[in-house]
Order: structure tokens, then C-alpha cells, then sequence
């Protein structure tokens, strides 16, 4: 393999030739010279490997060739069914993340009273010294509320990347955890399972410090519900804005990586705070604004996309920036200002079957 990262990475499967040709052993031979006029018979092999040279007493026929698979044709009928499935998986993605926000907010208001008791309890019991779980639970309470959600995306990603590392599963994740347009399989559910795998240690590392880092100031703008319905919709609209870019260059391969749906996040909080302070970790000195910050990341994906840099996906970089403005501008009020009549809906559903309890009030924010 040729690995080539890309910050979602992008790496080319070398070709191999199989030795689909056996040589045998068909050879004629020589008929007696009974005749001054009687031509001698050749002597040629019926099939040859690519590497033996042919064997005659007077004429060659011309060599086979073996032909090398061409890089598959510029065909964007291929991108119906991603778009399709792009599509399908950010509504229900928003969806579910509305429901789930309706959720949330019953089980908090049902559960007050039940928390009160809980913390009466725990006073008068017995303190427990160097308690394993009240340790965690201490650690974990201290996280702020975008650590706590980006907690479970560390260590998915995590995951993927030990799966990486167990010979027997390369072939599975090759095929299921790196997204290409040219694939036959596994087109759909790859551009969303790419999202959370990653080859090398360092691209995992970067990547995550990246998405720990800016998590707090997401969340606390989009609220954890809104927040993993972007991400998730932004890995697939990203892998989506790969497969559009290598379709349109012919230069196919598979991709893989969380880039895209991080750049969306860090575009996401530079959009809405654009004055903000950031720095380079390597270089604290410099400082510049988050807008700043955002117009050079854009300029410089731009400038892959148009040369044909490879070294990252820079088109799913791209998709990934454009989607995180754009939800900003305009898809926060486009999308969740407007999930009241489903929530709606959902509420009497849950108010009507088994379990229903009495909150009719909804706070949608």
C-alpha cells in the first residue's frame, strides 16, 4: 500500500498483476525433413507468462499484452445514491436529535425530585475512602459539557484506530472505514464510518486535540442534542464534497479521517465568534482572530481543490468549512428553528402510549 494521510487521509492500493497465464508444456515437435520444399514447423508455446519470452525457430507471433485497469471513467451517475443517502441521513440525524432533546428535558424535570432524594441518601451513608467510582465520577463531573459530549467521539475513534492495528481486520476495514466514489461496496455506510477512522497515531492525536479543543465553545452555542447531529451530518456532507471532487479529477482513492466533520465545528465557532483569540500550539506568541483564522483555512483548501494537492482530502476540508458557515448563516434557522411541529408530534405520541406522564410544557430553544 502507498499511504498518502490526508487529514482525512487518502491512500492508493498498489497494482498487482496475477499470474493468470500458466505456461505449459504444448510444444510440437519438428517434422523430418522428408521434403526439400517442406517448410519447418515453428515451435511456440500456446501461453506464456508476461515475464518469458517467446520461443521460435523462424517467426514470432507479436506478444500478448497485459492490459493494467484503467482509472475508472468520470461517471457522476455514481454519486446519485451518496447524495441520496447525504441527504436521507442529515434529516433523520436532525431528527433524532430534536426527539432526543425533548427527551432529555422530560427525564430532567421527572427526575428532580428523585436526584434531591439521591443526595439526601448518599449524606447519610458511610463515605467510602479511595472509592474507584467516586473518583470517576468526580473526573467526570469537573469535564465541562462539550468534554462530556466529545468524550464518546474520542473513544470511537480510539477504537477504530486499534482495529487497524489487527492484521486479520484489514481487508474489513479497508473496505467499510475509508470512503471512495469508485467502490462497489460499502459506498453509503463508508462516508459516515470513515469519519471516525484514522491510520496513523499522529492524525488521531491531531485531530482529536483539535475537537477537545474547541468542543466547550461548541457545545455551549449549539447544545449537545444540536451539536452531535451537526458533527455526524458534516462527516457525511464532507465525504460527500470528496467524492464530487474526485469524480470531477478522475484521481480516485480510498479516504479516511475525521477532518471534515472537525473542520465544520471550528468553522461552526470562528463563524460566530470571529473575534476570538486562538494561537498555534507549537507557536503560543502569535495570536490572531478566529475569522482570520477560518478565511486562511478556506483559501488554502481552495487552493488544493483547484491544484490537485493530494497530500490531504483538502475537498473534504473544504465541504466540511463551507457546511459549518453555512449552518451557521443559515441552517439553524432553516433547520432547527423549525423541528417544533415534529417535536409536537412526537410529544403526543409519548403522551398518549404507555408511560405518558403530564409535562405538556416544551421549551425548544
Amino acid at each position: 500500500l502507498t499511504v498518502v494521510l490526508r487529514d482525512s487521509l487518502t491512500f492508493h492500493p498498489g497494482l498487482r498483476l496475477k499470474h493468470g497465464f500458466q505456461q505449459r508444456s504444448a510444444f510440437r515437435r519438428p517434422a523430418k525433413k522428408t521434403d526439400a520444399k517442406r517448410v519447418e514447423e515453428e515451435v511456440v508455446p500456446s501461453h506464456t507468462e508476461a515475464s518469458e519470452a517467446w520461443t521460435t525457430k523462424r517467426a514470432v507471433d507479436p506478444p500478448q499484452i497485459i492490459k493494467i485497469p484503467k482509472t475508472p471513467p468520470r461517471n457522476f451517475g455514481r454519486l446519485v445514491k451518496p447524495l441520496v443517502f447525504t441527504v436521507g441521513f442529515t434529516g433523520c440525524t436532525f431528527a433524532a436529535a430534536a426527539i432526543w432533546q425533548y427527551e432529555s428535558l422530560k427525564s430532567r424535570v421527572q427526575s428532580y425530585f428523585d436526584e434531591l432524594r439521591a443526595d439526601w441518601m448518599e449524606k447519610l451513608r458511610p463515605q467510602k475512602q479511595g472509592d474507584f467510582r467516586k473518583e470517576i465520577n468526580q473526573w467526570w463531573n469537573s469535564l465541562s459539557e462539550g468534554q462530556r459530549t466529545v468524550t464518546g467521539i474520542i473513544a470511537a475513534n480510539v477504537v477504530v484506530y486499534c482495529c487497524w492495528r489487527v492484521p486479520a481486520l484489514q481487508r474489513t476495514m479497508l473496505r467499510y472505514f475509508t470512503s471512495d466514489p469508485s467502490a462497489s461496496k460499502a459506498v453509503c455506510s463508508s462516508m459516515l464510518l470513515s469519519t471516525f477512522s484514522h491510520y496513523s497515531l499522529l492524525h488521531l492525536a491531531a485531530n482529536m486535540y483539535v475537537l477537545w479543543s474547541f468542543s466547550s465553545s461548541a457545545v455551549s452555542m449549539l447544545g449537545p442534542e444540536q451539536f452531535l447531529a451537526v458533527y455526524l451530518s458534516a462527516g457525511v456532507v464532507s465525504t460527500m464534497a470528496s467524492y464530487v471532487a474526485k469524480t470531477a479529477s478522475g484521481r480516485f482513492g480510498p479516504s479516511l479521517g475525521a477532518s471534515g466533520a472537525i473542520m465544520t465545528v471550528l468553522a461552526a465557532v470562528c463563524t460566530k465568534m470571529p473575534e476570538a483569540k486562538l494561537a498555534i500550539i507549537f507557536l503560543p506568541m502569535f495570536t490572531f482572530t478566529a475569522g482570520n483564522a477560518l478565511k486562511a483555512i478556506v483559501a488554502m483548501d481552495a487552493a488544493g481543490v483547484v491544484l490537485g494537492w493530494r497530500f490531504f482530502d483538502h475537498a473534504a476540508h473544504l465541504g466540511g468549512a463551507l457546511f459549518g458557515i453555512w449552518y451557521i448563516m443559515f441552517g439553524h434557522e432553516l433547520i432547527w428553528k423549525n423541528r417544533d411541529s415534529l417535536v409536537r408530534v412526537w410529544h403526543n405520541l409519548r403522551t398518549r402510549g404507555p408511560g405518558g406522564g403530564t409535562l405538556t410544557i416544551m421549551v425548544l430553544v
